[in-house]
């Protein structure tokens, strides 16, 4: 549970660094430069990544069950993930999704984290979710009190939300059915 904490740590860290000082980020990034400093950026997070997984993964091997949910919890976590990938795909494709939810990705991140809360109640499954699920309802607040950056993406066009509905729908599909039970050992519909 150490290395999985201790990635959080790190991949939240560095992903918090304009919730916490934004003027910071932006001075370091004006000192080092764009480039170097999303290098840095990536690198840092990247170790994280590794560490979650590898922490993770650990921790599935010596589950501590905080609680059992019941069995029709994991429809409604299905349910809730069918509109994740579409609001993945909408963050880089501007379009009606883009502006009504204004965010995205983060309330796609939202809606993964409490399925797979709802789904899963080992202590790895908190740590993993509930800090993810935590730190995107902070980063979300923190949105509000200081200036977006721009997220490279698409051209606006009229296809961006159909683009993103099919191109979501599809990969949700690809995920429940194919690439969930081969990467993480657990078929959300075997």
């Amino acid at each position: 549970m150490t290395t999985l904490i201790l990635g959080m740590v790190i991949f939240l860290g560095i992903h918090s660094v304009s919730i916490v000082a934004p003027g910071w980020r932006n001075g370091v990034a004006a000192r080092l430069g764009d480039i170097p400093w999303k290098l840095i950026y990536a690198v840092v997070a990247v170790i994280g990544f590794i560490l979650i997984v590898r922490g993770y993964a650990a921790a599935r091997l010596e589950p501590i069950v905080v609680y059992i949910p019941p069995t029709w919890l994991r429809h409604v976590a299905v349910l809730l993930m069918v509109p994740v990938f579409v609001l993945l795909l909408a963050t880089y494709l501007p379009g009606r999704i883009k502006a009504v939810t204004k965010h995205p990705m983060l309330v796609a991140t939202k809606l993964w984290a409490v399925a797979h809360l709802l789904a899963n109640g080992m202590a790895a499954d908190i740590v993993l979710f509930g800090g993810l699920l935590a730190w995107a309802v902070a980063d979300r607040i923190s949105l509000k009190r200081r200036p977006a950056r721009a997220i490279p993406s698409a051209p606006q066009t009229k296809l961006n939300d159909a683009i993103a509905i099919v191109g979501g729908l599809a990969l949700f599909w690809m995920f429940a059915f194919h690439w969930h039970g081969s990467l993480f050992g657990v078929a959300p519909f075997g």
